[in-house]
């Protein structure tokens, strides 16, 4: 991706010892993270061209930040302001921000993108998801195993520049790297979906 530069430079002062930073009002990113830009055209061929990112998460995974992330689904969304809604929920607040799990099918609409700014082999906790597992719903935390037993498991390698879409809901994990060097990923999640009842997107 050529423009692996200008993302690098966007969030050149995101801190490097958090795990997962939430990027927010980068107006360096707006362009490339549009339905036209160099980002966003990629979640537009299976959303259409009204989609928009949603949530940008900045994980920099190094030696001192290496985690593990055990399988699971991606399931709530960010918005601006609490509105009880039928089915919505339950809410959550995450670093001062409305979270609330909408109905599956909001989830099922979405996609998500991993913009890979360093190398990923595969022992620098590459990306573990389970394909297909989308299409199974919302998954019971204890019949998650059996799930992935099923669906078999993909591990997403991959090199500087280099851009994942998955579904949103897919199963995914990802374990701490055996060596452990700096890889830094920006997850974006895509919607091309209104909330109802006055729930706003946050936004990126």
């Amino acid at each position: 991706m050529a423009e692996l530069p200008v993302i690098e430079a966007a969030l050149a002062e995101v801190p490097p010892d958090r795990a997962g930073v939430r990027i927010a009002g980068n107006a360096a990113l707006a362009s490339l993270l549009a339905a036209d830009g160099a980002i966003g055209t990629i979640a537009a061929r299976v959303l259409g061209d009204v989609c928009r990112p949603v949530r940008a998460v900045l994980f920099d995974k190094s030696a001192a930040t290496n985690w593990a992330l055990g399988w699971h689904q991606d399931r709530t969304i960010c918005v601006r302001d609490r509105i009880d809604t039928p089915g919505f929920g339950p809410w959550t607040v995450k670093a001062g921000l409305h979270h609330v799990e909408p109905p599956f099918a909001l989830l099922a609409d979405m996609v998500t993108l991993r913009v890979h700014l360093d190398p990923v082999g595969a022992d620098n906790a590459p990306l573990l998801v389970a394909p297909g597992s989308h299409r199974a719903g919302r998954v019971p935390v204890d019949a998650i195993p059996l799930v992935v037993q099923t669906h078999g498991v993909a591990t997403c390698l991959a090199e500087p520049g280099h851009v994942w879409c998955y579904a949103t809901p897919i199963l995914h994990a990802s374990d701490a790297a055996v060596r452990p060097v700096r890889r830094r990923v920006l997850q974006v999640d895509f919607s091309a979906s209104v909330l109802p009842n006055g729930l706003e997107w946050l936004g990126v």
